[in-house]
């Protein structure tokens, strides 16, 4: 019997620092190739979404994840364009804030303000989501 078919597994990470904005990459690569999104991708077999969680944030950023708290699932069928993705957002405190673009980022940034600006996948959701468990 062949495995069932399903969604593919990724994992989503809001860093905050309330006085530079919300964490985010500039996507080197298809879908939405230099929108901003936030650091994330797909979990590796043999990887928990929390070691995921860690891996893509230092791989896109150089950050190091001292906590991770959920934030929610996202898994609505047309949220990612290459097919449907199921992700585990995750809220996460870092050791230090010194960001720097590396793996599938061009660039990283902190933003402040959200308002107007282009913002990959479904991830507009997941910081309001993360922003309102930190209210």
């Amino acid at each position: 019997m062949s495995p069932p078919k399903t969604p593919l597994l990724t994992v989503d990470c809001v860093v905050v620092d309330p006085g530079r904005g919300v964490l985010m990459v500039r996507r080197k690569n298809s879908p939405f190739k230099g929108e901003l999104a936030l650091p994330g991708g797909f979990v590796d077999i043999g990887e928990t979404v929390e070691e995921a969680a860690k891996r893509e944030l230092m791989e896109e950023t150089g950050l190091e994840a001292t906590n991770l708290t959920l934030v929610g699932v996202y898994s609505k069928p047309d949220r990612d364009p290459r097919g449907h993705t199921c992700s585990v957002a995750f809220l996460a405190d870092v050791r230090n804030k010194d960001a720097k673009a590396g793996d599938d980022a061009a660039a990283v940034a902190w933003v402040k303000d959200l308002g107007g600006v282009a913002i990959a996948f479904d991830h507009r959701d997941i910081i309001t989501d993360a922003l309102n468990l930190i209210r």
